[in-house]
This record gives structure tokens, sequence and C-alpha cells, in this order.
């Protein structure tokens, strides 16, 4: 008969994630923790339904982060190398956001996407992807209330500047213009 490890048991186990998190703590550092079972889940109480501090938690993979992210910073230079690494990779994915801007394709996704990840280590960048998050929703929600007549002219217009920014980005980058290049097509055939 095999007997099921308790709780105590795999908490204490020398392979387990909590003995670098009681480790942290015996520094003085404190590091969120929950219970967990062998799997990975939150404990279940004896009724079947998640205890009440688990009931509104985060994804698996989320928690998982947020805990590495934790016990990085409770070593003062893993925090100095954390802060680090989050700058330069997001002004790594700002810039090239930057850089694809004028071009057709994910420069404004990619700006927040480098803003996304200032967020986890700066507050100025939380507060600004707060504020952009914001107003993007509140920019949907206003288009979406439109009529199709109107949504239609967005479009329109958005297409417009799009191929606008294309134009001017190829005429002046490559030296190639286009619109003289399709014009001069036309007029031959």
């Amino acid at each position: 008969m095999v007997a099921k490890r308790s709780l105590v048991e795999t908490r204490n186990a020398p392979g387990s994630p909590n003995v670098a998190v009681r480790a942290t703590e015996k520094r003085g550092y404190g590091v969120p923790k929950e219970q967990r079972d062998q799997a990975g889940r939150p404990v279940r109480d004896r009724e079947g339904g998640v205890a009440v501090a688990d009931r509104r938690s985060r994804p698996h993979w989320r928690q998982r982060v947020s805990l590495t992210l934790d016990l990085i910073r409770a070593n003062p230079t893993g925090r100095v190398a954390l802060k680090i690494f989050i700058a330069v990779a997001g002004a790594i994915v700002v810039t090239v956001g930057i850089a694809l801007i004028p071009l057709p394709g994910p420069g404004w996704l990619l700006v927040i996407a480098g803003l996304g990840i200032w967020a986890v280590e700066f507050h100025w960048a939380r507060r600004l992807l707060t504020f952009t998050r914001r107003h993007v929703h509140g920019w949907t929600q206003w288009v979406t209330r439109q009529s199709l007549g109107v949504r239609f002219i967005l479009g329109a217009v958005g297409l417009v500047f799009v191929s606008a920014v294309v134009w001017l980005s190829v005429k002046y980058s490559l030296g190639i213009d286009l619109v003289a290049q399709v014009l001069k097509y036309l007029a031959t055939n």
C-alpha cells in the first residue's frame, strides 16, 4: 500500500520550490507564499472548494512568474540585475517598435509591448501603460457605438493615412516615387 505524502512532507522536501521561499524569509525578505499540492495546484479545503485566499488567484503561469520575480527581487544584486535586464529588453522592443511605426505592421503594438516590459519594474511605465490602455479602450468603445457609415469613413481615413506613410517612406528612404511609377505605367499602357 502506497501512502500519500502529506502536505508538510511536500513543503519540506529538499527539491521543493518552497525551500527557496523559506530561505529568503530567513534572510528577512518577505516573499508571498501559498500552499500548493505536488502538481502545483492550490490546496483545496475538505468540501472540495478552493480555500478562501485562493478563490481569486491568478493563472498558474502568472503565479510562477510573480514568484520568480519576487525571489529575484529578494536579493539586492538580483534586484539591480533585474532592473537592468528589464530596462534593456524594454528599450530594444520600444526602439524596434518606433522604427516600425511609419511602416505598415506592428509598430504601435511593439511600442505598447515594450511599455508592458518596462511596466514589470518601473512605476512610470505602468502608469503610462494604464493611460494608454484606458484611451485605446475608450476609442474602441466609441468606434463600436458609431454607425456603419462612420466606421467605414474612419477605416478609409486610416487606409489613406497608412498609404501616405508607405508612399513617403518608400520615396524618401529608397528614392522610388510609387505614384509617379504608377502614373507612368498607366500612361504607357
